[in-house]
């Protein structure tokens, strides 16, 4: 919470500086509107101090001017010289206050207030004045949101004060929604658009990269109570801190201990009956608490600092109801401990040193509206960080970090009820008991016009009378039975190391601020995936419609019953089931930035160069072999490498201020993002470990069985680019008065070279002859096969067909998105608002977040439905609006300190709805829709959303130092759960309607004591 002093001081600035400008006998104080181009490495961890004295006074010397920084934060004191100009750098410091005291050469003292801010360089300019009796003391308090105000680049900084004084959440996730131009979303797992793929943002936590290796979206869940300071980079990044991400890149802080002992403890609750009643079919009453602990301090005073937390949130449901009827509770429990060691030996070295341990266990989950209750499902998460940290302050104008960071995060899931039957290829399927046989997708009926609608419908209506529920009085398909399909083990490992050399040249004319970072890292995943008795079952009712996988002479009237089954579930002749996937990747980062300083101008020249390579598993070299390999189940290969000379990502940028402190800026910056699912896709070891296709007849007996579509292990197309982002930012920023600031920019993204499986022969093969599609176009025929030699290539290793699945550029892919945003903050006495407006557009033909029915899960990255086939293609209805499109976003937030010293926080967003088109199989002669437009991409739009929140937060003090804290959270005031996630498919029954609702109002009530 905000205290009336902090809020004071920022009022306080004005006066002062007015007062200093009026007379010369006090201190002259000011901050330049922004920052200077030269934001630290992400390994540091760190901010920074620049400034200058300077003096119209003879006889008054700036050089020598001693500089200490101090802070609570900070074990030892930073101590500088200023320069001949007078000139003088802070950096590699921990983000926090700083008190600024300068002595000059008479003896006289002056100090002043800066806030130092993550990944942000303050600069500060001080006049120096003849000494005098008083000293005065200006407490200077830099913007959060546009403290790099005439930077080139597009980034923002929070401090925990912001974050807590305005109705946010208590996960790291949460404070995106507070993020200017990041639109704001309610998944668990997909990250927001802002100008690419949810799934291409970076995540850091202490500098530690929390995102899913393989999937790119967020995989760690530390609570705000842990979160000191919070930057967020959305574009026209420099070449420091390794920025790659092809939307945004958000980096935040721990807190850390201090001289003086502290704790904290909070309890916050939920209520089942503090929320209204959800629009999604689903009512379930779920009592929430979160339980958060913290205690810091010196372990050696001046030297030696500890900060430890506790974070505990729980769940409990009852009383859900489906269209089946009654289900079981629901429950969630975790437990998350945390620990750091902050270290100052010398005034020169500093260290940190932090673990993150959390278990969560989660059961009676995976319920749907129209699902039974006994297929729910539970799962165990466990997640470990360890991050090791330090800088050493080589001299005045050079500093050397690193950073060692190990990620853990193991994940199991488990139906909660477990099937006794065990699948065997060429087995039969009961029919009778399909419950029992595993999860089973009750069908809905077809439309009296389409294709063998009288066939299907009569064996349909005898499974929805037996597995349907009841809807007014009618039995009705479209449901799910029996028991969750899949046991699903999945663990995620990511180590790296990182290394940052800065260093500063001071000429006559130009300073050079000069970065060198290297980046070493090492991803792994691995994967057992096994199915509870035949998996997920479906009815194909005997139409002649095409089928999904490649089986030799099957005739589809013949298939009634489809399991999809997962390869691992069969044992061999031995008794031996196949072992788990190991997917692993390499990636080498080198960035060199130079940001030079000319006058009024700022020019930042960079690049940063990758070099990636993936390992698969389940081959091994032979020569003898045509395509150089041998099968090798359970063994490690490298699968495919992109050089450095193929990811040279430039980063150029240019800031002029015109008037010394408002500016008008350009930038150009490339992204080669490094997020990639083909390690584990096109893993070999998937031939053994794939999901199967088995087919059954109307009695249940085994027909045949195949790969599902692109679950295979696959080859990859020569001279393949690496999938690319080129931006281009114009903006200007503007201090309209001391309190009320502008940023406005424009900003144009490409997108091109995206990799995808698809069929050797998809350029080339035709459309079933039901199709109503134009088919592929003639300049992408006459391409031919994307690998013209796949017979030899699998020579030794399989046997190809002409639609086996290769791994390649997607013809004419791209996708371009334009931006134009203008922001604006005031802060006055009590009060603090920031709002602003985003118009933008996102389009083009491949839409990463649009590949699935439920996007919000981790879907492969290089290897989804994409191009699996007719009706999925570049050129089939694709190029058109995407998913991440929102035309209009508006937000404004802030909070007011009342004569009470309580804080009232206000957050209001509107933005448009989300685009949707058409799908429908039968466009292209198939019975599965997924994906397959059948109109351009994004013809229509859902609903529009707004809504706003409301805090309260109340603060008592009692004998100096313990308080005693009430704080309320409204969100979705109006209960505006506006639907989205609109079901495509023409042929289901929720044809149109939303399957998404935003939350509904609920409350959030708690309590705590500092001491």
């Amino acid at each position: 919470m905000k205290s009336t002093q902090h809020t004071l001081a920022k009022s306080r600035l004005a006066c002062a500086t007015q007062r200093a400008f009026s007379s010369p006998k006090t201190v002259s104080a000011f901050v330049l509107a922004g920052m200077l181009a030269c934001a630290p490495a992400l390994a540091q961890q760190a901010g920074g101090i620049r400034g200058k004295v300077t003096t119209e006074q003879t006889g008054i010397s700036v050089e020598g001017v001693t500089v200490v920084a101090s802070s609570p934060v900070l074990p030892r004191p930073r101590t500088v010289q200023t320069r001949e100009d007078g000139s003088f750098n802070l950096p590699l410091l921990i983000p926090g206050r700083y008190t600024l005291t300068i002595t000059a050469a008479d003896g006289s003292v002056r100090t002043m207030e800066v806030d130092v801010l993550l990944d942000q360089t303050s600069n500060v300019n001080v006049d120096l004045q003849p000494k005098v009796s008083d000293i005065e003391t200006i407490q200077i308090v830099g913007s959060p949101f546009f403290a790099q105000q005439g930077n080139s680049s597009l980034s923002n900084s929070l401090g925990s004060d912001v974050v807590e004084a305005l109705p946010v959440g208590q996960t790291f996730r949460d404070m995106l929604k507070i993020i200017p131009g990041v639109q704001y979303t309610e998944n668990g797992t997909l990250g927001p658009s802002a100008g690419g793929s949810g799934a291409h943002n970076k995540y850091g936590f202490d500098g530690v990269d929390v995102s899913m290796p393989l999937f790119g979206n967020l995989a760690s869940e530390p609570s705000t109570h842990d979160i000191e300071m919070v930057s967020m980079e959305r574009g026209g990044a420099k070449a420091v801190g390794f920025n790659r991400s092809g939307g945004f890149a958000i980096n935040t802080k721990s807190k850390s201990g201090t001289n003086e002992f502290k704790g904290s403890v909070e309890y916050k609750i939920e209520n089942k009956n503090f929320s209204a009643s959800p629009k999604d079919g689903v009512e379930q009453d779920v009592d929430k608490t979160w339980m958060t602990a913290a205690v810091s301090g010196p372990l050696i005073q001046d030297q030696l600092f500890f900060y430890g937390s506790y974070y505990g949130p729980e769940e409990k449901g009852s009383n859900k109801v489906t269209a089946y009827g009654p289900t079981k509770a629901y429950k969630s429990d975790r437990d998350e401990y945390f620990g750091k060691l902050t270290w100052a030996p010398t005034d020169d070295l500093l260290l940190n040193l932090s673990y993150r341990d959390s278990d969560r266990i989660e059961t009676g989950s995976s319920i749907g509206q129209f699902e039974a209750d006994s297929v729910s499902a539970g799962s165990q998460a466990t997640q470990k960080i360890f991050t090791f940290d330090g800088s050493y302050i080589l001299g005045d104008y050079t500093t050397l970090s690193f950073n060692i960071n190990k990620f853990d995060y193991k994940t199991g899931g488990k139906p909660d009820v477990e099937l006794s039957v065990v699948p065997e290829l060429g087995g039969s399927l009961d029919i009778t008991n399909l419950e029992q046989m595993g999860y089973f997708n009750v069908p809905d009926l077809l439309a009296d016009t389409e294709t063998d609608a009288a066939r299907f419908n009569v064996g349909a209506q005898e499974l929805i009378n037996r597995y349907g529920y009841t809807e007014n009085g009618v039995m009705t398909g479209g449901g799910g039975v029996g028991a969750y399909f899949q046991y699903n083990n999945q663990n995620f490992f990511r180590d790296s190391f990182e290394l940052a050399l800065d260093h500063e040249i001071i000429g006559d004319v130009l300073v050079h601020s000069i970065h060198i970072g290297l980046k070493y890292s090492e991803a792994e995943e691995e994967l057992s995936r096994f199915s509870n008795g035949w998996g997920s079952i479906s009815y194909h009712g005997g139409r002649n419609t095409a089928l999904e996988s490649a089986v030799a002479d099957l005739d589809p009237t013949s298939v009634y019953y489809i399991a999809t089954t997962e390869q691992m579930s069969f044992i061999n002749e031995a008794g031996q089931s196949v072992s788990a996937i190991h997917s692993f990747s390499k990636s080498w980062n080198l960035e060199i930035n130079d940001t030079i300083e000319h006058g009024d101008f700022t020019y930042n020249i960079g690049v940063l160069i990758s070099k990636d390579t993936l390992y698969g598993q389940g081959l091994r070299a032979n020569a003898a072999n045509g395509s150089g390999w041998e099968i090798a189940m359970g063994e490690k290969y490298k699968m495919y490498s992109v050089d450095w000379k193929d990811m040279i990502q430039p980063r150029l940028g240019i800031d002029w201020k015109y008037d010394g402190k408002n500016s008008v800026f350009a930038n150009y910056a490339s992204y080669n993002p490094e997020a990639s699912s083909l390690a584990r896709a096109a893993s070999w070891d998937r031939n053994t470990q794939q999901s199967l296709k088995v087919y059954f007849d109307e009695n249940g007996n085994y027909l045949d069985s195949g790969a599902a579509s692109g679950s295979s292990g696959k080859l990859f197309a020569d001279n393949m680019k690496p999938h690319r982002i080129d931006e281009i930012t114009l903006g200007t920023t503007k201090a309209i008065t001391d309190r009320l600031q502008l940023r406005g920019h424009t900003r144009y993204r490409y997108g091109s070279h995206f990799w995808e499986d698809m069929p050797n022969n998809g350029r080339i093969a035709a459309y079933p002859e039901s199709s109503q599609a134009p088919g592929v176009p003639a300049h992408i025929a006459e391409k031919g096969l994307y690998i013209p030699d796949l017979a030899e290539r699998y020579d030794g290793i399989g046997s190809p067909s002409g639609g086996t699945y290769v791994i390649a550029e997607i013809d004419d892919g791209q996708t371009k998105y334009w931006e134009v945003s203008l922001e604006a903050e005031y802060f006055g006495d009590r009060t603090y608002f920031n709002v602003s407006y985003v118009w933008s557009h996102y389009y083009g033909n491949f839409d990463q977040d649009n590949t699935t029915t439920n996007p919000d899960q981790n879907i492969f990255i290089g290897s989804s439905n994409y191009g699996d086939g007719p009706g999925r293609y570049s050129w089939d209805n694709k190029y058109g609006t995407l998913a991440g499109d929102k035309p209009h976003l508006l937000k404004a937030f802030g909070y007011y300190t009342t004569d009470w010293e309580a804080n009232i926080g206000a957050y209001f967003v509107y933005q448009s709805g989300q685009p949707w088109e058409n799908w429908d199989g039968g466009y292209y002669g198939y019975s599965a829709g997924t994906i397959r437009y059948s109109e351009p991409a994004g013809s229509r739009r859902s609903a529009s959303h707004w809504q706003l929140d409301l805090s309260y937060n109340q603060n008592f003090t009692f004998a100096d130092k313990y308080v005693l804290k009430f704080r309320a959270d409204l969100f979705n005031v109006f209960d505006r759960q506006t639907g989205y996630r609109i079901d495509p498919l023409v042929t289901s029954t929720t044809y149109g309607e939303p399957t998404k609702f935003y939350n509904p109002r609920r409350l959030q009530l708690s309590v705590g004591f500092d001491f």
